[in-house]
């Protein structure tokens, strides 16, 4: 077994897997957390054809017992996690006037409040441990808000102050808290293809500080 280990929460086949991919190259035993079985089960597969240690756990980032359950499975199996990559995310697309304040609800509960509620599930053996990186997908809106992208907007720029509220309290107990900004969409071939993506998270874990990384394109 790895004695290194990631969870990355919003499993899928963009940024994440290609997160996935980078960590497990290095060593990591990676553990998935989503709430699709099915999509959860392939995303697994992928990774184990591929000589990659990898567990899945279905949970739901909007249920907050789903959430412990799937965090005390992870210590309870594996340990004290060395990294947490916060990848879930929704998006209404309505402009301001518009978005229904439910689903501007239920986005924030999932792209903001899954991620503090993560964050807060993993910090506390992180930091009895002394080290331990906690990371988040953001994305450019979050400093160049579009009308159409309201919820997203919001939510992103909720998660990026997260990060750094997060690091300003956690940073001087020895866990590194970041985030990479992703300026465009996300797409296999192209700039913001997800092994080019992950190699800004691989930053972050293995730098001496984490912060934000801005991923946009020159």
């Amino acid at each position: 077994m790895n004695t290194k280990r990631v969870a990355i929460v919003g499993a899928g086949p963009g940024v994440s897997a290609g997160v996935a991919r980078k960590f497990g190259a290095n060593g990591f035993t990676v553990i998935l957390l989503a709430r699709n079985p099915e999509s959860l089960e392939l995303r697994v597969s992928e990774l184990r054809n591929a000589g990659i240690e990898a567990h899945g756990i279905v949970a739901d980032v909007t249920d907050p017992q789903s959430l412990q359950s799937a965090f005390s499975r992870i210590q309870a199996e594996h340990g004290t996690l060395d990294a947490l990559v916060y990848n879930a995310g929704a998006n209404t697309i309505a402009k301001p006037s518009a978005v229904d304040p439910a689903d501007l609800t239920r986005d924030f509960a999932v792209n903001v409040v899954g991620a503090l509620r993560c964050a807060q599930l993993a910090a506390p053996a992180m930091i009895a441990r002394g080290s331990g990186s906690i990371l988040f997908t953001g994305g450019l809106l979050a400093l160049n808000p579009v009308a159409s992208r309201a919820s997203a907007s919001i939510s992103k720029a909720g998660l990026r102050n997260l990060t750094f509220t997060l690091a300003d309290e956690l940073g001087a107990q020895g866990l590194k808290i970041g985030t990479v900004t992703i300026g465009g969409a996300v797409q296999a071939g192209t700039f913001f293809d997800p092994d080019l993506i992950a190699e800004a998270f691989w930053d972050l874990h293995t730098g001496t500080s984490a912060g934000e990384v801005m991923y946009v394109q020159p």
